[in-house]
């Protein structure tokens, strides 16, 4: 069976990664802002007897990189020894910018990659009227073309049958100017290219690309001699072939929409309007909020109500011993108090992916980045920084599409301030504990306080932004280049498996870790040394005369706790919290969330579960009946409360996030840096909050 190498490429917003998914069967998210495949996808399928590997390039404007993604997109292109360096290119356009698209296949044709030309979302251009002579346009490009539907699968069978078309060689579309033939020749005789236009990268870019790494010395030595500026270069082969397209396009493109203005230009008056945008989009955020909480409740209590049974059943169907200790307050107890959040990120993620099918997101990335600049941000760092609101993961490595260093590393590091969806079963717990139920403008007191939250992640994002903006310098200025899809009705099955995947994906990444965390704090907490542990029904017996039976086991369960491996622990730590408004078991929660941050909820049930006798009582009733030992008022009381919300919403306890913000920044030096000030300012701001409000 032959075997072939396909490499999709496109600008970004041309549903080329649905495409990916028609042609290999993959699961990918599909999304409407830039950046959305930040690091190649792979997959094969087999058509007669040929079997095609394809490998999906992130979404690039041109050969010249301007980005992390434009970079991995040459390098695969250019260097015939990258492992993904394809038989054939796939480039996809967008009927509306097919302009765009004809400029990136032309560049990929002179580097010496055959290609086909594919026009996808040929439905939304019969709907308009926008009608392209593919006849003209495969004479000009000198390959076949091909008019595709991703979404419906329309010409899917046609591009397949498309892909054993070997295009012929074709004279260079950009010849090199004379003025610099001789320059040109320089470069060839020093790194051995034979193509024109490949060595004309060599020179025109503003480094050195992988194919050209050998002697990137000699590359500058020429530039220095002859006065050259690779910005310079690039601007003049960008207005040439664009000279050159406007009449080549002329008569292959017929528009007579564009007499009358088109859905997406009549909606895009209202939201992105200097005012109206900004309303809209607050009040979208709003209406999100809310739905978390009104939308949510029925799933949650249900949930909360099956937990509490199974913990109850299961004490009952099995004998007492450590094994019942194990499943009912460790296992059960501990993924209960994650699982219970389940409809609230669930709706989150419903809400997000919604934006990105429906184009909207691209909006939003062009409302802010008038906002964003100020703080040393570009409207692409909207795009990490409203995808943090999900995961600070997937957020920080989509920084990759922002050209500038600066940019992108003051994005990486202010990123983790936003609220994630990991905190969100902190807030709702402690929310519901310390602010009263009720209505202010309509609205409910506690979602309003939820909204705050959110919008406090945001003030520290951009101030700490601002901040970094006085110390880090740039020589290069940026600007935002962005395109903005057209206006589209969700696919509901895109934003179903959208949501299932990311809900699943935080639950199980979350469940392991809860899990294991679960289970060792059980056994940290039901073992320990020392005669208050071994004797303390004895102990307890002697130091409280005349309590009942009830009253008796909750005071031993108590003791035993306190002075268990796990009591001791968060007692070492107590001196360092107590000015917070923690006792010894809160202090339990905030080490065992430095894994993750979600896992503060379930490990408060597995500790209060633990000391408590009362089977049928939820984890918020254990949490408001609880008692601080060094004030003798609630655990959870407003102060506290308030401090509790201020440290999770500024502290860095998530280690896989430290772990990736390394791996972006490639600078443990950054990492120690952006986690000692997140923590530093969290117990700050939580100290200065409790001793104020007490």
């Amino acid at each position: 069976m032959t075997e072939i190498n396909i490499a999709l490429v496109g600008n970004p917003n041309v549903g080329k990664s649905t495409l990916f998914n028609k042609l290999t069967g993959l699961r990918q998210k599909a999304g409407n802002y830039p950046g959305i495949t930040v690091e190649k996808k792979t997959g094969s399928f087999t058509n007669g007897d040929t079997k095609y590997h394809v490998v999906d390039l992130p979404g690039a404007y041109g050969i010249h990189p301007s980005s992390l993604d434009e970079e991995v997109v040459y390098n695969v292109l250019a260097d015939k020894t990258n492992p993904n360096h394809p038989d054939l290119a796939v480039v996809v356009g967008n009927p509306f910018n097919l302009k765009r698209a004809v400029f990136l296949y032309q560049q990929i044709r002179d580097i010496g990659v055959p290609a086909i030309f594919v026009i996808n979302m040929a439905d939304e251009a019969d709907h308009a009227g926008l009608s392209i002579d593919t006849g003209k346009l495969e004479r000009l490009l000198a390959t076949r073309v091909v008019l595709t539907d991703a979404r419906s699968g329309r010409g899917i069978d046609a591009l397949k049958a498309a892909l054993s078309f070997k295009p012929s060689t074709t004279a260079p579309l950009f010849p090199v100017p004379t003025e610099y033939h001789h320059v040109i020749q320089e470069v060839k005789n020093q790194t051995g290219e034979t193509n024109d236009y490949r060595a004309w990268l060599a020179l025109s870019h503003k480094h050195n690309a992988a194919s050209h790494a050998t002697l990137p010395t000699a590359v500058e030595a020429i530039r220095n001699t002859h006065g050259l500026n690779p910005y310079r270069l690039q601007i003049q082969e960008t207005m040439a072939r664009h000279d050159k397209l406007d009449r080549d396009l002329a008569d292959i493109i017929k528009d007579p929409t564009k007499k009358r203005e088109h859905f997406t230009e009549r909606l895009d008056k209202l939201m992105i309007h200097a005012v109206w945008g900004y309303v809209i989009f607050f009040g979208l955020l709003l209406l999100i909020f809310q739905a978390i909480y009104t939308w949510s409740g029925p799933f949650m209590d249900a949930i909360d109500n099956g937990f509490t049974w199974l913990a109850s059943s299961t004490a009952n169907w099995l004998p007492e011993g450590p094994l019942n200790g194990l499943l009912t307050d460790g296992i059960i107890a501990g993924i209960g108090g994650i699982v219970i959040f389940i409809p609230q990120i669930a709706i989150l993620f419903v809400f997000i992916a919604l934006m990105e099918e429906s184009g909207y997101m691209s909006r939003v990335v062009y409302l802010m980045d008038r906002w964003l600049k100020p703080f040393g941000l570009s409207g692409k760092s909207a795009v990490p920084l409203m995808s943090g609101a999900a995961c600070a993961i997937p957020a920080v490595m989509s920084a990759r599409t922002i050209e500038n260093d600066k940019e992108r590393l003051i994005t990486i590091l202010v990123t983790p301030f936003m609220t994630c969806s990991a905190r969100l079963p902190i807030y709702i717990v402690i929310i519901g504990l310390v602010i009263p139920q009720g209505r202010v403008l309509g609205m409910e007191l506690q979602a309003l306080v939820l909204f705050g939250m959110y919008a406090l992640g945001v003030l520290a994002a951009l101030g700490s932004a601002w901040l970094l903006k006085l110390f880090l310098k740039s020589d290069y200025k940026s600007f935002l280049i962005l395109e903005m899809p057209t206006y589209r009705l969700p696919v509901l099955r895109n934003v179903a498996v959208h949501v299932w995947e990311k809900t699943m994906g935080f639950v199980w990444g979350a469940g392991k870790i809860i899990l294991a965390i679960s289970v060792i704090l059980w056994v940290l907490g039901s073992f320990g040394v020392g005669e208050r542990f071994t004797d303390a029904e004895r102990i307890v017996q002697l130091e409280n005369q005349g309590l009942s039976a009830e009253e008796l086991e909750n005071e031993v369960q108590s003791q035993k706790l306190e002075y268990s491996f796990l009591g001791t622990l968060g007692r070492f730590i107590e001196p360092a919290i107590e000015p917070l408004g923690y006792d010894w078991k809160m202090g339990i929660g905030l080490i065992a969330s430095f894994a993750a941050r979600e896992v503060f909820v379930s490990t408060m049930a597995t500790v209060y579960s633990l000391g408590s006798t009362d089977d049928e009582l939820t984890i918020r009733e254990r949490m408001a009946s609880e008692i601080n030992p060094n004030t003798r008022r609630p655990a959870y009381n407003f102060a506290s409360g308030i401090s509790l919300l201020l440290f999770y919403a500024f502290a860095m306890q998530c280690m896989s996030t430290i772990a990736i913000v390394r791996k972006e920044t490639n600078s443990w030096k950054w990492t120690i840096i952006q986690l000692v000030f997140m923590t530093g300012f969290a117990y700050l701001a939580a100290l200065v909050a409790y001793q104020l409000l007490k």
